[in-house]
């Protein structure tokens, strides 16, 4: 009886691993295609990986919702030329992920080169089986 239910622990353990595992997976990739989206500019894509209510925080202070996140990476406002994630965690409760990371990215804000490196947290929540993001906050790395 005591070695069923040991090898009963370990069955159960190995598939909530693996689902967590595959859960891990879905947000990164939705995270990279969010990083994607925002080099390459792609309104579709950026509207699809965000929710109406998106919280989005710069590092300044400044907060967007949806609709002026998405503007301002396609008119070039925000524009990134290369955008690296570095670091990433990403931490899974129910259907809500938290994802920080480190940000280097060369950037073209209103024709104007640069540089920025930020940590940011991305809370992404999981709705009739797609994870959208619901809300980005970024600080200035020393």
């Amino acid at each position: 009886m005591n070695k069923f239910l040991i090898v009963l622990i370990i069955i159960v353990s190995a598939v909530h691993t693996n689902a967590q595992s595959k859960s891990e997976k879905e947000v990164a990739g939705v995270v990279e295609q969010l990083r994607k989206a925002m080099v390459d500019a792609d309104s579709a894509m950026l509207q699809n990986l965000t929710l109406s209510k998106l919280s989005y925080g710069h590092s300044s202070g400044h907060i967007d919702d949806q609709n002026a996140f998405v503007k301002k990476i396609i008119t070039g406002k925000s524009d990134f030329v290369t955008l690296e994630f570095a670091n990433q965690t990403i931490s899974i409760n129910k259907n809500v992920a938290l994802v920080r990371h480190q940000l280097h990215a060369k950037t073209n804000d209103n024709g104007v080169p640069g540089e920025v490196h930020l940590s940011v947290l991305l809370i992404w929540q999981k709705l009739h089986g797609q994870w959208k993001l619901l809300a980005r906050q970024a600080v200035k790395t020393q």
